[in-house]
């Protein structure tokens, strides 16, 4: 998914604001009425927690994702593991990297750490990002308005992947790879963003509110703080949420590609390059990886479409699931009292 089809998801949306606690709990009203979104919030919290408890997970089957197991690895076929289904046993729940004798399960859990905390910090790096520029130039004048206008769509026109590969390879290998990654897609990708604030921030001030705060004799500031950025709440939430699984999907990308996250530190992406040679003989090198960054990916994809549906009751969930037609209407109903 491109960063303008992000931005047209978003601001196609036509979301409302959330008026305070009555607006907070209608939105929680019909995001339970969504069943699949419900299904993916679960799914989601269950790979957080994962990725928390990766320390611990690898404690209990008393392994590591960095230490070699030479003696599991056969050299004289090429490095294969010994053992049925890649060396799968008591002390190594998925058995076992070829060549390495690396534990898969420790790799695993250990790669939802790196794949979700860079999309993660990617996403909030963007979001302050875009949302600064973006009210700093509907609130500005003229000037400033067209400078950070004009710079939004030097950034927005950015091929992001391109732009990675390139920062990513001349920058010293010593850099932690995790930090430069999530850097690198923070700051070069939050022009989308931006665009989305602007144009809501706009469409705010005409508002009757904001006029009286502004005759009221507040400051431009005090009226973004207050008035405004409430009102940007609920756009703002759910570009976050259409965002994250772009964001692992880039840090996957560019960790397959040999430029983003290096070993021995664990990545799903990365994982997938050390299963390329592999997949035909075991298949489970590339499908453990794969199928978590799919799961992973799809889950946040659902959520995020059932965030924008309760936060916009108007529109109809863009993926087709969810709860039935008679519990959408109720949830609806009972929002709108």
């Amino acid at each position: 998914m491109s960063e303008a089809l992000v931005a047209t998801e978003a601001a196609g949306a036509g979301v409302e604001p959330v008026p305070g606690a009555s607006g907070a709990r209608q939105f929680w009203r019909r995001l339970r009425a969504q069943r699949a979104a419900l299904v993916a919030a679960g799914v989601v919290a269950l790979l957080v927690l994962v990725a928390v408890a990766a320390p611990l997970l690898t404690a209990i089957e008393g392994q590591d994702p960095t230490t070699y197991h030479p003696s599991l690895i056969d050299s004289a076929r090429g490095g294969v593991p010994i053992g049925s289904f890649g060396g799968i046993g008591a002390d190594h729940w998925l058995g076992v990297e070829p060549q390495t004798g690396r534990d898969l399960f420790a790799r695993l859990v250990y790669g939802a750490r790196v794949s979700l905390g860079v999309a993660l910090a990617a996403t909030v790096i963007q979001v302050v990002l875009g949302v600064v520029i973006g009210v700093a130039a509907a609130l500005g004048s003229g000037w400033i308005d067209q400078l950070l206008s004009r710079l939004t769509d030097i950034f927005v026109a950015m091929p992001l992947m391109i732009m990675s590969l390139a920062l990513l390879a001349i920058v010293p290998a010593s850099f932690p790879r995790p930090v430069l990654v999530t850097l690198v897609i923070g700051f070069i990708a939050w022009g989308s963003i931006s665009k989305v604030v602007r144009a809501q921030t706009l469409t705010l001030k005409g508002l009757d509110y904001v006029s009286a705060a502004r005759l009221s004799g507040w400051g431009t500031w005090r009226i973004a703080r207050r008035e405004l950025l409430p009102g940007l709440a609920a756009p703002v939430i759910t570009y976050a949420a259409i965002l994250v699984p772009v964001n692992i999907s880039v840090e996957a990308a560019l960790s397959f590609l040999g430029v983003g996250v290096k070993p021995p530190t664990p990545s799903w992406g990365q994982m997938l390059t050390a299963a390329d040679v592999w997949y035909q003989a075991a298949p489970q090198y590339l499908l453990l990886p794969a199928g978590a960054l799919f799961v992973t990916v799809l889950a946040l994809t659902v959520l995020g479409d059932g965030i924008r549906t309760a936060l916009d009751p108007r529109a109809a969930s863009r993926l087709g699931v969810g709860a039935g037609r008679k519990r959408e209407a109720k949830a609806g109903k009972e929002g709108t009292a």
